[in-house]
């Protein structure tokens, strides 16, 4: 069987420490995961990468595959040593046993110099492996290191983002800063890591543009495809963005908007012309005589953009009293109150 240069298959050097190997490992797999790399090599290179950092990652069965001496720089075809192609796991007082190792996802090399180590595990739990070796005694003491898979992370975040009428009138993309926090991958906090400082977690501030739609309800969402988390695969979710409406000048009503125009009590008996700011512009109005404080009046084409034109814009009137009244204009309330 052809004979693997685990070395060689993770990129490090053959007296590199478990640090560097762990980075390699995880900078490699998240480069060929299946689920990030969909060619057809990927799947191959992943198991291979896999299989070698269960090797080097581990102290004994490095150890082992060392062993195998002048024959790392031979790189072709590689007869395991006496009794590892054969071997017989021994239980209790029941004599031996065989175990076929073809279907465990590892390659026949693999299965072939630590087959023995293996003995007894299925597909699935062999990935699962040992936590301890004794090799020094005839027969071997094993205690099951029992690995929970981690639950499925929800990579996407979904943040409300308040708007104003300006903003939805302009069109023009929002920039929104918000802290992104994840997990570190580095690390699983607890000690020192130069990424998170050991807290397990990195916040960093991060700026995305957003650009709104026309005519979009309040409540609805927008969403930023690979703007989420990422995980250690390389893997990323969406950011979502609930929308807001929010403004101290408008108030909304559906797409229509309200604007309150504040009038004197004289301005609202007698009717006056009267100069409002709107979206699109000052505009002069005409507040027709005797108009009472809520009463609205329609301003068509002059709200927000959408789909087809603009919406309205309603002016609100509000009557105001205003302060410091002199003595002329309270002596000419009395006279009207008189004349009521």
């Amino acid at each position: 069987m052809k004979y693997k240069d685990y070395y060689e298959i993770l990129g490090v050097s053959r007296d590199a420490d478990a640090a560097a190997i762990k980075s390699a490992y995880r900078k490699l797999a998240r480069k060929y995961h299946p689920d990030v790399n969909k060619t057809k090599e990927a799947e191959e290179k992943f198991k291979d990468i896999n299989e070698a950092y269960e090797v080097l990652s581990d102290k004994n069965k490095r150890q082992r595959y060392d062993s195998l001496g002048s024959n790392w720089q031979s790189g072709a075809d590689w007869t395991p040593p006496p009794g590892f192609e054969n071997f017989s796991f021994n239980f209790n007082q029941g004599g031996a046993q065989s175990f076929d190792f073809g279907g465990s996802g590892f390659s026949d090399f693999f299965s072939s110099l630590f087959g023995d180590m293996m003995g007894g595990m299925s597909s699935q739990n062999m990935h699962q492996g040992f936590s301890s070796f004794d090799f020094g005694n005839s027969q071997r003491t094993s205690t099951r290191r029992t690995v929970k898979p981690e639950p499925s992370e929800n990579l996407d975040i979904t943040k409300t983002l308040n708007v104003t009428a300006k903003e939805l009138f302009d069109g023009k993309p929002i920039s929104v800063t918000f802290t992104d926090i994840k997990k570190c991958h580095e690390c699983n906090g607890g000690s020192y890591c130069s990424h998170c400082g050991g807290t397990g977690i990195i916040s960093t501030p991060k700026t995305v543009k957003v650009k709104i739609p026309k005519g979009i309800e309040e409540g609805k969402k927008i969403r930023l495809k690979g703007e989420g988390k990422s995980d250690a695969y390389g893997r990323r979710g969406d950011l979502y963005f609930i929308i807001h409406f929010k403004d101290s000048e408008y108030e909304f009503d559906g797409n229509n908007l309200y604007k309150d125009v504040e009038l004197t009590p004289p301005e609202a008996v007698l009717g006056c012309n009267k100069d409002i700011q709107t979206l699109h512009g000052k505009i002069n109005i005409k507040i027709p005589a005797g108009v009472s404080s809520g009463q609205s009046l329609r301003l068509k084409q002059l709200g927000l953009p959408k789909q087809n034109g603009f919406s309205d814009l309603n002016a609100r009137i509000k009557i105001v009293i205003p302060k410091n009244q002199s003595k002329e204009i309270l002596d000419l309330y009395k006279k009207i109150l008189n004349l009521q």
